[in-house]
């Protein structure tokens, strides 16, 4: 329905509704008393006319224009559904990489690097790729974790720092 009849409806609703005739529910058609004065007994019985009149059809096109809106609310509660299950769908990748950097670092490599120099295990970890270097230092001690990491060049220490942390793969998707 166009939004011009939808006022053209509004408008006569509230001057039916100050003439004191109900234009919002055809069901209660209720005809405005007539005045005392004899002039006005004409003009108010028009407007009562008038407002039963066009009752029904004010009725329709205020209905008509709340489902519309509510197909529209409906339209985005489903899309923002879709970016929700989107965003949850990415967290659990995220989450599936991160176990799967874990288990990439076996126990064994991570207690030799425990008991190598802070200087040789971060020139080591400089040669890996940086998900295994992660891994391996996401599964040491702290203390030995930030030994290596204060050897290593800051660019470095920061993006395996990052990755640890799980603020690259945020950084990535921004």
């Amino acid at each position: 329905m166009s939004p011009h009849i939808v006022r053209l409806f509004t408008v006569v609703g509230l001057v039916c509704g100050a003439a004191g005739a109900s234009a919002a529910s055809p069901q209660d058609e209720v005809r405005a008393k007539p005045a005392a004065g004899a002039n006005d007994k004409g003009a108010d019985n028009g407007v009562a006319r008038f407002c039963a009149n066009a009752a029904p059809a004010a009725q329709e096109a205020r209905i008509a224009w709340q489902m519309k809106r509510l197909g529209e609310l409906d339209d985005q509660i489903k899309q923002r559904i879709a970016e929700l299950e989107k965003s949850e769908a990415a967290a659990r990748e995220w989450v599936g990489r991160r176990e799967a950097l874990l288990k990439t670092a076996s126990d064994d490599v991570v207690a030799i690097y425990t008991k190598m120099q802070p200087e040789s295990a971060a020139t080591q970890m400089n040669a890996m790729d940086d998900a295994l270097a992660a891994a391996i230092l996401s599964k040491l001690k702290p203390k030995v974790a930030s030994a290596i990491l204060n050897e290593m060049e800051a660019p470095r220490a920061s993006r395996l720092t990052g990755i640890i942390s799980g603020a690259a793969a945020e950084e990535k998707k921004s």
